[in-house]
C-alpha cells in the first residue's frame, strides 16, 4: 500500500498572533542568525508577502532578498518588517 504525504509548511500553522510571536521568539533564541530571517520570511508568507511589502513600504523583491538565508539586511529593513508584522522585539535578562 502506497502512503501519500503532503509537504509540511509551518506557514500553514501560523494563523494567530500568539503563535507567530512564539515562533519568532524561538527563532531569536537559535544561535544561527539565519533562523530569524527564515522565521520572518515564513511569517511573511503566512500573512501574505504582497500585503507585508505594502505595509512595510518595501518592494516584494526587496523583501524576498532581505529575508533570504545568508542575507545581511539593514537594521532599518528588519524593523520595518517587524513593525509591519505587528510584533515588538524586546530584550530581557537571561
Amino acid at each position: 500500500m502506497k502512503v501519500e504525504t503532503a509537504p509540511f509548511d509551518v506557514a500553514d500553522y501560523l494563523t494567530d498572533d500568539e503563535t507567530i510571536v512564539e515562533y519568532l521568539t524561538a527563532a531569536l533564541e537559535d544561535p544561527d542568525p539565519d533562523m530569524f530571517l527564515v522565521a520572518m520570511k515564513t511569517v511573511a508568507r503566512a500573512r501574505g508577502m504582497t500585503q507585508l511589502a505594502k505595509d512595510s513600504g518595501l518592494g516584494r523583491e526587496s523583501l524576498y532578498k532581505a529575508l533570504a538565508p545568508g542575507a545581511k539586511p539593514r537594521y532599518e529593513t528588519v524593523m520595518k518588517v517587524v513593525r509591519a508584522l505587528g510584533v515588538k522585539l524586546h530584550a530581557e535578562v537571561a
